[in-house]
């Protein structure tokens, strides 16, 4: 069963997201709160963990919870997942849930390709991912380094790319992947 869910990059030294979804059963908001409190203390004693929220539903017809847990490589969220830990928990979580927790996985740049209040979905090609990616970076890079370049022309070589490529990923991450994965939506996940 886990192995089903964990469908993307199994990268070994890459940095991994795994998206987990549940849905609650009406009524059982309060508990389910403490449950997450709980699961997280105890996901934070794992090696290789980097953090774990959760999005609350907006709205308690489809009372969905998100919740994103961050490992940096791969083995070591697999070593969570499979934990007779996380086992008791989600044993807990049945009577919270009304349907079996999905699981995705998320490495590398992919995490760059999901889309804001969309279900999930599997993700783009490879060469669709790069294709964007390759303008993303272009176009961001050109227009950073035409705009610093009068700011930054004193500072030594390295240090100077060291803040443009700073800034290139923060807007990439933030800015510019999110409106370019909404932009190129129709080609990078066609309808069936």
């Amino acid at each position: 069963m886990l192995e089903d869910s964990l469908t993307i990059g199994k990268d070994e030294d890459a940095q991994v997201t795994a998206i987990i979804s549940h849905v609650i059963r009406s009524g059982r908001e309060q508990g389910y709160k403490k449950w997450f409190q709980g699961i997280a203390a105890d996901a934070r004693t794992f090696k290789g963990h980097l953090g774990v929220s959760a999005i609350r539903p907006r709205d308690h017809v489809h009372p969905e919870y998100v919740v994103i847990l961050k490992f940096d490589r791969y083995d070591n969220l697999k070593t969570w997942l499979e934990s007779d830990v996380r086992r008791q928990w989600i044993e807990r979580l049945q009577p919270l849930i009304e349907k079996p927790e999905l699981i995705q996985t998320l490495t590398g740049l992919e995490t760059w390709f999901t889309l804001p209040k969309q279900p999930l979905r599997s993700l783009p090609p490879r060469y669709k991912m790069a294709a964007v990616t390759w303008l993303g970076v272009f176009v961001t890079l050109a227009v950073v380094s035409r705009l610093l370049a009068p700011l930054f022309s004193r500072l030594p070589i390295l240090l100077n790319q060291l803040i443009t490529t700073g800034l290139v990923v923060a807007l990439l991450t933030y800015v510019i992947m999110p409106r370019l994965t909404q932009l190129f939506q129709r080609w990078l996940y066609p309808e069936p």
